[in-house]
């Protein structure tokens, strides 16, 4: 589906959600904790302008990931996805780094022993990096960077990653997830955070995360065509939305 589309009902929801966000006696956003302001189009701008620098600056590391690090580092990358699902992004960092001395040759029962109070899940997580590890060495010699360079299509490549049975703890969301903290754009990181905002914002009918590939890419056309309205390029407004939910700009 082309960057150019633009969901004609997104469109009219969008002219009446500004109407609304313009009037006089709109609610001040000071002192709510972010979870908890009201979304509203203008909201979203203002925190696009008060963050865009630091966001910025955070998908030029994005870009970095790519262009100057090794294929340990994009394994590593990797890794923190799959222990970030069903967990948190600060959870996933800590679990990445109590591992790292023995992430590339460590068993299972040493990563589950090193992960036992800092991850939730630390022996399936623990497992899951062991085959994750093992298929991407027969599969590739963990060569990441020849590897995903070698799809040509954006979406197979991120298939690739969701369906393979070999690579474990992923899905779609994670996948995106992935591919844009080691630098590749395009790619929306359909969360919790993210599809609160939609929701509420009416670009999509439910908060609930999607459940199959033609869901998701649906969902993230959605969230690309209200990019394209509000003027807010697409891997900015991810993490805009993100960071309004939440108050942080992570990775």
């Amino acid at each position: 589906m082309g960057g150019k589309f633009v969901d004609n009902q997104v469109r009219a929801l969008l002219e009446s959600r500004l109407m609304k966000d313009q009037r006089p006696d709109a609610a001040p956003l000071a002192q709510v904790r972010p979870e908890k302001r009201p979304v509203t189009i203008e909201s979203i701008r203002s925190e696009h302008r008060s963050r865009r620098e630091l966001i910025g600056t955070r998908l030029s590391e994005f870009r970095a990931v790519w262009s100057e690090g090794t294929d340990e580092d994009l394994f590593a990358e990797l890794v923190y996805c799959i222990f970030t699902a069903g967990a948190s992004a600060k959870m996933g960092a800590r679990a990445v780094e109590a591992i790292r001395p023995v992430l590339s040759t460590g068993p299972a029962i040493e990563l589950n022993e090193r992960l036992l109070g800092v991850h939730r899940y630390p022996r399936a997580r623990a497992g899951y990096v062991v085959v994750t590890r093992d298929f991407l060495t027969q599969d590739c010699r963990l060569r990441l960077r020849d590897r995903l360079s070698s799809f040509d299509d954006r979406d197979e490549r991120r298939d690739w990653l969701a369906r393979e049975r070999g690579i474990k703890g992923l899905g779609y969301k994670e996948s995106s997830h992935y591919l844009r903290n080691i630098g590749f754009s395009g790619y929306a990181i359909l969360d919790k955070h993210i599809l609160r905002c939609l929701f509420e914002l009416e670009v999509i009918d439910s908060p609930k995360p999607p459940t199959t590939r033609g869901r998701y890419l649906a969902v993230e056309e959605k969230l690309r065509g209200f990019a394209h309205e509000i003027k807010i390029d697409f891997d900015e407004l991810d993490l805009v939305l993100w960071s309004f939910k939440t108050g942080e700009v992570l990775k």
